[in-house]
């Protein structure tokens, strides 16, 4: 039964059989992506993944800053390529869904014509309520204007510098101020006779006509529409008309050094609907919703059913017509209402299609299951899969080394709200006072609680949101969920205890607000549509300063274990139990037998083969210690330090060793001598990313403020460490210790791999992940990936399957990473064999007993009759002692003494033993020829 039939057979939406993720860029065009489709239908995947490629702004390296949804990025092809590139991959049977941003679009530049339109007419601009705008700001200055925070100085010194310049379009008729030359500012037409003067009598008389548009409400945008057509048809018709426009552009651009002569144009852009402004002014007047704290992306206002519908058109067309099967909602948690865009989605869409949404779940938190969709894509099991590999009996030995070395002794719990905390008083308070100004005016609006000051609502609201255990809740004017109900009550309570608390009142009213039940009876005194409205803002608010105290900052401070700071991971949870990963698999078997499953992505922080090799310092906590403390010796003394205090401090230093431990190259793994190029590459590789993670912490250095001397320190102390100019005491101890880390992970890597391919879920493949993916934060993820190398392999592999002694000889070869490819390969060809087996199968934890019972996992799928059985180790540095594994015994399904097996990566037949409750196979038989084992029935 093939993908298509298994679709036919129920009611559920075509889910992907695997897809594969490409990044889109300048460097890897519509055209490329073609040329892949035969490679990547030789891999086994069943559905190319493709990052956005809508228009975008010019030179994006990522696609999401959209500026058109309906149009193709032009930097990635013209249409012919496009549909060259979707006839590739129909004839090599891909499908394709494709990531998609509904949340913002990219602003800045002169690119966006909705944000261009909304700068020129302000609040009148029919796209100005398409962006999530408060118009209505309490501060004077940004009274009905919108502020631009896109300067790299203050205002005043942009201005005098001749930065900020008045331009005319001779072919649009329009008047614009440039910022650097590359923002542009539109002036208002209503200011246009400022600008033409009297000097031209044409000029005098058009000028008049732009001064008299308010005589054509509700016609003046279009009025002006013709009255620029008319001046551009008059300068091109008549020169000198031309020349004098110049001349009156030029008299209102002042002169540097000459700050008198800037007057006019500061008086004309003091007129206009926007402020252009220092971006640090971002952090106190920002007056539109953002995507974080990124001031070029601005939010969208989705639950509107026009910019719905004129947003989703390309989409929905591509779904209708066959091109996409599916979807993947990038940031859902941005929009005012997730389950009513997915539910919308849904009813517009022609087909059935696949929808997945980017989510991250706390711990304790439960995907929706009235969402409309297929699962999330897939970060919570990345970090399940990841737990699987670090073992929990060495958290306290973590916890003392870790202290010991950098003085960290704080919970992380503590540095999180701290984090957020510092995110709202600074990058995101702005915000943060808006939402408290508009509590303030609910609470005004009734004499109950119209003593509540906005200053008291918003040390609230910080305590309350500082505290929220999750991204956000789904507050939606219906009855509240019990989740929420729960989240807002523990964020509170929580809230209560702080220090800096307000009086208790204060959270009773709050706590009446978010969950709306201020508002449930009839009657109440307040307004039911500003309150839910105020509820779901704040939702809005409460994901971003989560991901951006959480994830930005929080997870670059506290570096235990940095395999565990992963996009949607608990770097507090030390370890995954075996037990808990069968039961989050049966659990999403039962709920989401779809859902994406991701182990690398675009958003990653290091790849997953970084992550496996890094897992395996938990097993090794004593010789870890040793190693750092010696290292730091040696490096710190060869840099003339006596008191080991000089930058960069300990914590830093202890991410750079865990760094270079998990990424450094395979080509410089167990060589006799070191290639000086690969290891300056590398280097340079590590030290964007120390740079990146020293100032998202925050402590030393920052985005908006870096600190050179602590970066030149710390950019100093790396390359002392890879110096290999002279004798190098640090790589001498480093690389034996590394070489052995790295062929730990590779294990851990295969295991992590096979549990991806088989477990319940659909499988995605970050692109050349089918290799080592031994990537840092990005950008590195987005590197250039070899393909004609992958090609080769693949052209190798191809024949090996089932071959012992060939499965056998790339794991000798393990460096070229054959051998992780030869495996997905061989599981994506059984998914294609099987499909309804690991759609719809069933999951059955198999239980390990004997002296190695804790260092492997063991499980069974199963569907009607059919199954088959994975086995991978885990905590592997413990089975380095050579003695094998013993009298450890796997147990196989009922009826499995019934069938004959093969191991599907070797070709030979398991032995099927019998134990006290049923069959079992000897975990030697399957797992010591071959690192992993994939058990199929033949019969």
């Amino acid at each position: 039964m093939n993908d298509q039939d298994l679709a036919a057979n129920g009611n559920t939406p075509p889910a992907p059989r695997a897809t594969y993720r490409l990044q889109f860029s300048s460097g890897f065009g519509f055209r490329d992506a073609a040329a892949l489709a035969p490679y990547l239908a030789k891999l086994g995947v069943s559905h190319v993944y493709a990052s956005p490629y809508m228009k975008a702004r010019p030179g994006s390296s990522h696609g999401y800053d959209i500026v058109d949804h309906n149009a193709l990025n032009a930097e990635l092809g013209s249409p012919e390529d496009f549909a060259a590139m979707v006839a590739a991959f129909k004839a090599n049977g891909l499908g394709q869904i494709v990531d998609f941003v509904p949340n913002h679009m990219g602003v800045g530049g002169a690119d966006n014509a909705w944000w261009l339109d909304t700068l020129e007419w302000g609040p009148d601009s029919p796209f100005a309520g398409y962006f999530d705008i408060d118009w209505d700001s309490d501060r004077a200055h940004l009274k009905g204007k919108l502020l631009i925070p896109f300067l790299g100085d203050q205002y005043g010194a942009v201005l005098e510098a001749g930065d900020l310049s008045l331009r005319f379009d001779p072919e649009g008729g329009d008047f614009a101020v440039w910022a650097y030359g590359t923002h542009k500012l539109p002036i208002c037409p209503l200011h246009y006779q400022a600008i033409l003067g009297g000097d031209h009598p044409a000029l005098e008389r058009l000028g008049d006509a732009f001064a008299g548009l308010p005589n054509y409400r509700p016609h003046v945008i279009r009025r002006a529409g013709d009255l620029k057509a008319d001046l551009a048809r008059l300068v091109a018709g008549e020169p000198e008309v031309g020349e004098a426009v110049d001349a009156a552009v030029a008299a209102l651009n002042g002169t540097p050094g000459d700050p008198a002569s800037f007057d006019g144009l500061h008086d004309l852009i003091q007129q206009q609907h926007w402020r252009a402004a220092f971006f640090g002014v971002a952090a106190d007047d920002i007056n539109y919703r953002r995507f974080f704290n990124i001031n070029e992306l601005a939010g969208l206002r989705m639950e509107q059913p026009e910019l719905f519908d004129l947003t989703h058109r390309f989409v929905l067309e591509k779904i209708a017509d066959g091109t996409l099967d599916g979807l993947r909602i990038d940031h859902i948690d941005g929009l005012l209402d997730p389950k009513g865009y997915c539910l919308r989605l849904r009813e517009a869409a022609a087909r059935p299609f696949y929808l997945v949404v980017e989510k991250i779940l706390a711990r304790h938190e439960h995907l929706r299951d009235d969402w409309p969709i297929e699962g999330t894509t897939g970060y919570e099991f990345a970090n399940l899969v990841g737990g699987l590999f670090v073992d929990p009996a060495s958290e306290a030995a973590f916890d003392r080394l870790y202290s010991g070395f950098t003085g960290a002794t704080r919970a992380f719990e503590d540095i999180v709200r701290d984090c957020k905390i510092r995110i709202m008083t600074t990058e995101m308070a702005s915000e943060l006072n808006v939402l408290a100004r508009d509590a303030g005016r609910i609470a005004r609006s009734n004499w109950k609680s119209c003593d509540f000051t906005n200053n008291i609502l918003h040390m609230g609201l910080k305590e309350i949101v500082a505290r929220f255990p999750v991204y956000r809740t789904y507050i939606d004017g219906s009855t509240p969920d019990e989740a929420d109900r729960r989240d807002i009550d523990w964020a509170i309570t929580q809230a209560r205890r702080g220090e800096d608390a307000p009086d208790g009142t204060v959270f009773d009213f709050l706590h009446a607000l978010l969950t709306t039940d201020l508002v449930a009876e009839p009657r109440s005194g307040y307004s039911r549509q500003a309150v839910v409205h105020f509820a779901m803002k704040v939702q809005q608010y409460s994901g971003p300063v989560m991901a951006k105290g959480l994830e930005d900052t929080a997870f670059y401070r506290y570096n235990r274990l940095v395999s565990l700071n992963e996009v949607g991971g608990h770097p507090e949870h030390f370890g995954t139990a075996v037990a808990a990963f069968h039961r989050a698999n049966q659990d999403r078997g039962a709920r989401w037998p779809h859902a994406m499953l991701s182990t690398s992505t675009h958003d990653t922080k290091r790849g997953e083969d970084t992550r496996a090799r890094l897992h395996v310092l938990s097993e090794m906590p004593e010789e870890w210690e040793r190693h750092i403390q010696s290292w730091s010796r040696v490096v710190r003394a060869r840099r003339g330090e006596v008191e080991g205090t000089a930058p960069p401090d300990h914590n830093d230093e202890y991410l750079l060793y865990q760094l270079l431990l998990g990424a450094w190259p395979v080509e410089l793994t167990e060589v006799d001598d070191l290639d000086a190029k690969a290891v300056a590459d590398f280097a340079t590789r590590v030290e964007g990313a120390m740079i990146k993670s020293g100032r998202e912490a925050k402590v030393h250095s920052s985005w908006t403020a870096p600190n050179q001397d602590y970066e030149e320190a710390l950019v100093s102390f790396l390359r002392d460490c890879l110096d290999t100019t002279r004798t190098n005491p640090f790589l001498d101890s480093f690389r034996p210790f590394q070489a052995r880390i790295a062929r730990l992970g590779m294990i851990n890597s295969l295991s992590q791999t096979l549990a991806k391919l088989t477990v319940p879920g659909m499988p995605d493949l970050y692109q050349g992940s089918e290799l080592w993916e031994l990537s840092l934060v990005d950008p590195d993820n987005r590197r250039p990936v070899d393909y004609d190398l992958r090609r080769r392999l693949v052209a190798d592999v191809e024949a090996m399957a089932g071959d012992a002694d060939a499965m056998g000889g790339l794991v000798e070869r393990w460096k070229d990473g054959a051998v992780k490819l030869a495996v997905t390969r061989i599981v994506l060809a059984l998914r294609r064999e099987k499909p309804v087996l690991f759609a719809e199968g069933g999951y059955e934890a198999l239980e390990v007993s004997g002296a190695r019972a804790e260092h492997a996992c063991a499980f069974a799928r199963d569907h009607d009759g059919d199954h088959v059985v994975v086995a991978f180790p885990r905590l592997v540095a413990a089975l380095e002692d050579g003695e094998g594994w013993g009298d450890t015994t796997i147990a196989l399904p009922e009826d499995a003494a019934r069938r004959r097996w093969r191991n599907a990566f070797t070709g030979r037949a398991v032995d099927v033993i019998a134990q006290d409750g049923g069959p079992a196979v000897r975990a030697e038989a399957i797992l010591g020829a071959f690192p992993v084992a994939l058990l199929v029935a033949d019969d």
